[in-house]
């Protein structure tokens, strides 16, 4: 095999192209709903794809407020947070969590499924999530992308 035929490409900063899309939640099960999109912001599903750079698409979910849990998750999967002092756990189910913040179901999910560094930080920032069918995002001209 002749070695020098071909060329491994690595993504950099200023080679990355960088797209817009929306993600349409209503109906959809949060967890596969977020595996697409964690891999869509990581950039997974492109040729170039370099693990040490932000080379993803900048997404956007909308109607966040109407996705699906089976079975009976919106009263049994609870949210635990702790604020360091001893007795300071706190817990939420996802029932109360949607009801104080309907987009934090889909913005906890798809951030545990990216990677826990600095640039796991910088990548869940190109994530816009969105509780009704608007969005603030018109100027870029995203297009939509469909899961199933």
């Amino acid at each position: 095999m002749d070695t020098l035929s071909y060329k491994t490409v690595s993504a950099n900063k200023e080679t990355v192209d960088k797209q817009w899309l929306v993600i349409d939640a209503e109906g959809q099960p949060v967890g596969r709903l977020s595996s697409v999109i964690a891999a869509l912001l990581r950039g997974k599903h492109k040729t170039n794809f370099t693990p040490h750079v932000d080379c993803g698409d900048n997404v956007i979910v909308i109607n966040a407020e109407k996705v699906a849990l089976t079975g009976n998750k919106w009263e049994d999967k609870e949210y635990v947070r702790f604020s360091g002092y001893p007795g300071g756990q706190r817990y939420r189910t996802a029932k109360e969590a949607m009801a104080l913040k309907p987009t934090f179901v889909v913005e906890k999910a798809v951030k545990g499924m990216l990677p826990h560094t600095k640039l796991g930080n910088a990548i869940f920032k190109n994530l816009h999530v969105f509780a009704g069918a608007e969005h603030t995002h018109e100027a870029q001209k995203p297009t939509t992308y469909t899961i199933n």
